[in-house]
């Protein structure tokens, strides 16, 4: 009995000094890898998710699409354009009243039929939370501006 007591003894020693080892050799505990040389940013990261929603609620509503769009350090994400959507926003100064105010000029039938778009996450720092109902499909076409083209 003690024999086998005294082999488990060291075969936990020998353990714990090879994640010693392990662990002395890969730095400190926890700390994040540095970034290469001539990555780091000067600028908070934005990145959003995008969503059209059929609907006056985009929480009740359907969700057509979703997409991310990311925009620091460089465009980025599930948009299929993230370089012209990230340049609008970069415009507009996010202000995303602005950039769905763009069609109310365009001739649209009256129809209620509502489509929902909502944009969530954090722009330069600060955290975004947008949401805007047009009347029908023809207002959103010519309302959402390259940023709600998806």
């Amino acid at each position: 009995m003690r024999s086998i007591i005294r082999g488990l003894g060291l075969a936990a020693t020998a353990m714990t000094l090879t994640a010693a080892a392990a662990l002395a050799g890969s730095g400190p505990a926890g700390a994040a890898p540095a970034a290469p040389a001539g990555t780091a940013s000067l600028y908070a990261p934005s990145a959003l998710v995008l969503s059209v929603t059929a609907g006056e609620d985009p929480a009740q509503g359907t969700a057509l699409r979703a997409v991310t769009l990311v925009c620091a350090p460089r465009p980025a994400g599930t948009h299929p354009d993230p370089a012209a959507a990230c340049a609008e926003l970069r415009a507009q100064e996010a202000e995303f009243d602005a950039i769905t105010a763009g069609g109310s000029e365009q001739p649209c039938t009256r129809e209620w039929d509502p489509v929902s778009v909502t944009a969530v996450g954090v722009w330069e720092g600060r955290r975004i939370g947008y949401e805007h109902t047009f009347g029908n499909q023809c207002g959103f076409r010519h309302g959402s501006g390259a940023v709600f083209s998806f």
